[in-house]
């Protein structure tokens, strides 16, 4: 192939754009921070943030909220990728908030994050968020823009966005005021994947199929674990299964599935018509708009 005939394939384009985020953010906020929970999504951010700077180091920390509710692999996955990287990671206790009774315990700590965020938004003095939002996952989620802005109390206003033409960001803000950044806006979770097995990217053993304790509740499977356990009625059983997001314990579930591989989950994700989140995560069945209003309490 010759030099003038050299073309981007789908997945360098997309991380071109993201590179070019990154960088956006980097040369125009001064104290920017990358949202890393040890996710897929964050995984894959924060190797296209660390390629976007290469060879120098990140210029930002990264950024758990932690529910105290997590998979014991994913938080061991996320303390080792960060060493591995050598990232600075900060961590943000949703338990530190219930006990100084700045918000009340639930059964389900995701909704209450939202705190936990915004208060370490406010202690560290961050002006932008990266987030691993993607807009093919939930129906809010399609409304951010790249830049998207949050007022002085983290809360965001759909019908308040600003226009990016041309890759052109505003990130212009007040004191108190911040961005949300979405640097996988144009990414699909078939694209994450792709990316993983092109890129041979490790992530915690929970998204491929393994067998483990499972129940059913209101359509979902769910997994047995020290802050889940199957109700009256709710029978415990053996099934091999995988994880498609990862989040709080209590409320995120998995697929019965034998993909076990990259190439069998790309396979998978790609025969799939049902979103990830809207197959997996009880909190984001409440009602068709449950995220919208959350993100506008200032949710990721």
């Amino acid at each position: 192939m010759t030099v003038g005939s050299y073309q981007l394939s789908h997945l360098h384009t997309l991380e071109a754009e993201s590179a070019h985020v990154f960088r956006e953010v980097a040369a125009t906020f001064e104290r920017p921070v990358l949202l890393f929970s040890g996710g897929k999504d964050s995984v894959v951010m924060l190797h296209l943030a660390l390629r976007a700077f290469w060879p120098a180091p990140l210029p930002f920390p990264v950024l758990h909220v932690d529910t105290g509710h997590n998979f014991p692999e994913v938080l061991e996955f996320r303390d080792r990728e960060a060493a591995r990287h050598g990232v600075r990671l900060e961590v943000a206790s949703v338990q530190d908030d219930i006990d100084a009774g700045r918000v009340a315990d639930e059964p389900s700590r995701n909704r209450l994050q939202t705190a936990t965020l915004l208060r370490a938004i406010t202690e560290h003095g961050f002006d932008a968020v990266f987030g691993g939002a993607r807009r093919d996952e939930e129906k809010a989620r399609a409304k951010e823009r790249v830049f998207s802005f949050r007022d002085e109390f983290g809360q965001w206003d759909p019908r308040n966005q600003r226009p990016e033409l041309w890759q052109l960001y505003n990130g212009r803000h007040r004191r108190g005021e911040h961005i949300r950044v979405f640097p996988l806006s144009n990414w699909t979770e078939l694209d994450i994947w792709q990316f993983v097995l092109d890129e041979e990217v490790e992530l915690p053993s929970l998204y491929y199929a393994h067998r483990r304790q499972v129940f059913q509740r209101e359509g979902m499977v769910l997994a047995v674990n020290p802050y889940l356990a199957p109700s009256s009625g709710e029978q415990p059983y053996e099934a091999t299964v995988r994880f498609r997001t990862i989040g709080d314990a209590t409320c995120t579930g998995c697929v019965e599935s034998a993909a076990a591989t990259p190439e069998a989950v790309v396979a998978e994700v790609a025969a799939s018509r049902i979103t990830e989140r809207g197959a997996t995560r009880a909190d984001d069945r409440i009602s068709q708009a449950g995220m919208e209003d959350r993100k506008r309490e200032g949710y990721f």
